[in-house]
């Protein structure tokens, strides 16, 4: 291909076979060059008798490729001004690898990996080839009579330590000679943010006592609260008093009848150990507030202690 001193083109990435037929090109004009003039001394005319590059100057991109020529009586001298190419684009930044699977190959098969970037992160796909098997293993020893050593039975967990959420899991083994004991070190997880207000609850409408048990003397009092949506119920259980001691023997009394004032002064009497729990005089609101369902479990304490006996 004959020299284009319109080549290359401004803008355009410089290409090898282009620049190899300019050169070449370059080089026959140079072989076509006449002998110079016969010298004043009678001499033949002087030859080319080789070429010398002086430089390759490095131009902007869109520049016009140059190339000068000149000749010191014996050389051909080139310098050439080659427009570099256009800046590229930015590369997408990687932001991590990620392992998508790995696969086991029979032994012998060559280890393969399969790479893709999905925009963001390389992808890995391995297939790794699992070892011949093993061939059979000398008969154990218990150290006596050379016989087969102790049977192994059973996994023993002796502890699980709980370590920060970045620390890496662990484990320990050992064996006692017939079970494998292990420790494990789990990170926990990072602690979860706050969980939001939860959906306002039901009205609480009034108490209702569903029963109340005798207990034997010296049991603790009970009581058990549920809550049915609208009630808060209870269910008590109150010891009775221990067995009193047999009266002694009297002198005999005089039969006669018991009149309505005695009977309303001794029924009268029986509660007196009650007496000074005084009411709770209060409106519970609805919802109720925490401190009026502390006031009512605060009021059935002081009364199952005023029932004792």
């Amino acid at each position: 291909m004959p020299y284009d001193p319109t080549l290359p083109q401004p803008g355009t990435e410089i290409d090898a076979d282009q620049m190899r037929s300019q050169l070449n090109g370059l080089k026959g004009l140079i072989d076509t060059i006449p002998a110079g003039p016969p010298g004043q001394n009678g001499s033949d005319g002087t030859s080319v008798t080789g070429a010398v590059m002086d430089g390759v100057n490095t131009l902007n991109p869109g520049d016009a490729a140059q190339a000068s020529v000149s000749w010191d009586g014996a050389n051909v001298r080139f310098t050439f001004g080659i427009p570099r190419g256009q800046d590229g684009a930015s590369a997408t930044p990687i932001t991590s690898f990620i392992v998508d699977g790995v696969s086991t190959l029979n032994p012998g098969d060559p280890a393969t990996v399969q790479t893709s970037f999905d925009g963001a992160s390389v992808r890995f796909t391995f297939g790794i080839p699992r070892g011949n098997d093993g061939s059979q293993g000398q008969q154990g020893s218990n150290g006596n009579d050379g016989g087969p050593g102790p049977p192994f039975t059973n996994f023993i967990v002796d502890g699980v330590n709980m370590l920060n959420p970045t620390d890496p899991a662990s484990v320990q083994t050992v064996f006692d000679g017939n079970a494998v004991r292990m420790i494990f070190n789990l990170p926990r997880g990072f602690t979860g943010n706050d969980g939001g207000q939860g959906p306002q609850g039901p009205p609480f409408a009034n108490a209702l006592v569903d029963s109340v048990t005798t207990l034997n003397p010296g049991d603790n009092a009970t009581v058990q609260t549920s809550f049915d949506g609208s009630n808060v119920r209870f269910q008590f259980g109150i010891p009775r008093g221990q067995n009193g001691n047999d009266g002694g023997s009297g002198p005999q009394g005089s039969p006669g009848e018991v009149t309505n004032m005695q009977l309303n002064s001794a029924i009268n009497g029986t509660s007196n150990n009650s007496n000074a729990v005084n009411t709770l005089a209060m409106t519970v609101r609805d919802p109720p507030a925490v401190g009026e369902m502390q006031a009512i479990a605060s009021k059935l304490d002081e009364l199952i202690l005023a029932l004792r006996r």
